[in-house]
């Protein structure tokens, strides 16, 4: 990757299990399909973990960041990461329902995308302890294209989730 202003960036959540699976054997699993996608992983945060948000009486969420490349576009992409959502049961529905797969587009370089349907960078990942997080883990100058904010400092301001921890 030759800088982070390049960096296509997906966040990973899960708060429902994959039957046996560990959670670091779902994100294997999940980092697999991907790139069988053509979404080559280039970084991978650590696994996360953090309070169900917005109902903490949800199951507690696990979450990881990954730098990625890929020649599809960010509609493309979108389409490719619901894809795989669906094929690890995830039903879409209720907002903010438990999931056994999240998968969302961050960022797609400086690109600033607003086409109704998709919007990147994410709108609200700025405020969010489980994507900043492992975000600054693995890209710490990573600078959000909007905000002109590092991930590092953008971790520190976080609103939601500022319970975001590394499991290991």
């Amino acid at each position: 990757m030759p800088d982070d202003s390049e960096t296509i960036v997906i966040a990973y959540g899960s708060n429902l299990s994959f039957g046996a699976k560990s959670a670091s054997q779902a994100l294997k699993a999940v980092v697999k399909v991907l790139g069988d996608n053509g979404i080559i992983m280039k970084k991978v945060s650590r696994l996360w973990a953090s309070q169900a948000w917005p109902d903490p009486s949800q199951p507690p969420y696990v979450n990881a960041v990954m730098a990625v490349e890929t020649r599809l576009e960010p509609v493309e992409l979108m389409a490719v990461l619901h894809g795989v959502e669906r094929q690890f049961g995830r039903e879409r529905g209720e907002p903010n329902a438990p999931r056994t797969v999240d998968l969302d587009l961050i960022a797609y370089g400086q690109r600033v995308v607003d086409d109704g349907g998709l919007r990147i960078p994410h709108p609200r990942a700025h405020q969010r302890g489980f994507v900043m997080g492992p975000l600054s883990e693995i890209l710490p100058d990573w600078v959000h294209p909007e905000y002109g904010r590092t991930a590092k400092d953008l971790f520190a301001s976080v609103t939601v989730a500022r319970d975001a921890h590394p499991l290991d």
